[in-house]
């Protein structure tokens, strides 16, 4: 295996991600790296926000970023980070892992100590998102926001595929089409639409649907527009998706560095699966990318 092309890593690591195995991961990795002369240090995530703050304190002198959690550890760290230059290696350890299944990151110990050794480096446009929070992955206006708005008021505990699934049944059922308007670069997108999903990446809700043609660092994000949201329309979208994927017949594609989205009734929104607020929403990419490590 080829030297180690650097001398100091930070490992933030969620402890309870993959139920103990994020932890186990990030010591094995540490150790390694370690072992070929690195100075590592590794910081423990026990609350909310303690990976942004952390991020926050990282200076120009720290030479390699190692996130090992789940996309919302990920999403803490780049709302953190100022220098974005610096190169982050995420080793997939939650839930949803979108950006792990994205770019076919490892989840071990020794494929990640193979990354970092590679060097071989992405960089990817993130969104700010009124403002505010960050996305890089995929957001939405409408139903998924629904089900992620029935998710916090249900949920106990950890996270689970199951809780989805019990979150999104109880969101149908009391589902209403919303009625939104969209601005994509301050240009008006003629008529009105039910669902709303501004992305970077090409895996939704767990499966491989939206195009495949993206590219990460264009300073672009797609933005899908779907018509006919009843909850029939729902079941008629949500089977294209398994078949063909999208767009689709009844959802139209853009590309657009500002998306503005806005409703008559407050609708809300989700940031990469996290509840974000109700309509208004205004997202726009920001001038600097991040850069990543990748297979």
């Amino acid at each position: 295996m080829a030297s180690l092309p650097f001398q100091s890593a930070l490992v933030i690591v969620n402890p309870i991600a993959g139920r103990g195995r994020a932890e186990h991961a990030a010591g094995e990795i540490a150790r390694a790296l370690e072992g070929e002369g690195a100075t590592v240090e590794i910081f423990h995530t026990r609350s909310k926000g303690a990976a942004r703050a952390r991020a926050a304190e990282i200076g120009p002198e720290l030479e390699r970023l190692i996130v090992v959690g789940g996309d919302g550890t990920v999403s803490e760290v780049l709302e953190g980070l100022a220098h974005h230059d610096l190169p982050i290696l995420i080793v997939p350890m939650g839930t949803a892992n979108v950006m792990g299944l994205d770019l076919k990151l490892p989840r071990d110990a020794r494929g990640a100590l193979a990354l970092l050794h590679g060097d071989r480096r992405q960089k990817i446009d993130v969104a700010r998102v009124n403002g505010s929070g960050l996305s890089f992955l995929v957001s939405g206006v409408g139903f998924d926001a629904m089900v992620v708005h029935e998710l916090e008021r249900v949920r106990r505990g950890p996270i689970s595929k199951l809780s989805w699934v019990r979150a999104a049944l109880s969101a149908f059922l009391h589902y209403r089409e919303p009625s939104l308007s969209v601005e994509l670069d301050g240009a008006e997108i003629p008529g009105r639409f039910g669902f709303v999903l501004f992305s970077n990446v090409i895996h939704y809700a767990g499966m491989r649907v939206l195009s495949r043609d993206r590219k990460l660092d264009d300073g672009l994000y797609e933005a899908y527009l779907f018509r006919g949201c009843s909850r029939l329309g729902l079941l008629v979208h949500g089977l294209r998706a398994l078949a063909t994927g999208f767009p689709s017949p009844r959802c139209e594609r853009h590309r657009a560095r500002r998306i503005r989205v806005h409703s008559q009734q407050p609708v809300p929104f989700q940031i990469d699966g996290d509840l974000g607020g109700q309509t208004p929403l205004e997202v726009e990419i920001l001038a600097q990318p991040f850069t990543l490590l990748v297979p």
